[in-house]
């Protein structure tokens, strides 16, 4: 039997539901919540449903938006030239966090996983296939996990017959990680340093 009435037991378990929230993190947030003005809460859970509401991927480079195209997508100022590849929306912020990409991005939406049933048609390869036109350098910024290799791999030999140059993100990332958990520094030096396949 919790120690906390029902609404408030009920915060804490969807709160430790989400990623990288055990219950004592959940806890402190709901009594946090509980303890804030009441625009507080009210304007989290309005930020909560908009999210739901109105964020969608965009049918260009499949990243989170809220326009179409996004605003990545959308913006005159990036290299039309360079496209890097990356797994997630995830990445493309922890990217963009690093401030040295100025091209353009492409979400996979995951990576190749025989053991989960994830194959190359459950991934956004043929949209990347499509956008190579004016490309003339291919990123493969997946994770340097065992899966982000492969699907890395994967990429480089489908790539290897078009007149595109594929770079691969330099070591440094250490292996086994999430790209959208390395700091900005060994985001920005991988990137910088990037080699060819």
């Amino acid at each position: 039997m919790s120690a906390y009435p029902a609404p408030l037991e009920r915060l804490i378990a969807r709160l430790a539901s989400l990623p990288g929230l055990g219950r004592k993190s959940a806890a402190r947030v709901a009594m946090y919540l509980l303890r804030a003005p009441d625009e507080v809460g009210r304007d989290l859970a309005r930020a909560m449903v908009e999210v739901k509401e109105k964020i969608r991927f965009c049918s260009v480079c499949h990243n989170f938006a809220d326009q179409e195209p996004c605003r990545l997508c959308s913006d005159p100022d990036r290299r039309d030239d360079v496209l890097c590849v990356v797994e997630t929306p995830g990445d493309v912020l922890a990217l963009e966090s690093a401030g040295v990409f100025d091209g353009r991005y492409h979400v996979l939406q995951g990576v190749l996983s025989p053991l989960d049933g994830i194959g190359p048609e459950d991934l956004q390869i043929a949209g990347l296939m499509r956008r190579l036109d004016s490309v003339r350098e291919v990123i493969l910024a997946t994770s340097p996990t065992a899966e982000g290799r492969a699907t890395a791999g994967y990429l480089a030999d489908l790539l290897a017959g078009k007149d595109v140059a594929v770079t691969r993100l330099a070591i440094g990332l250490p292996l086994g990680s999430d790209l959208k958990f390395a700091d900005a520094g060994t985001l920005g030096a991988a990137l910088t340093d990037r080699r060819r396949v």
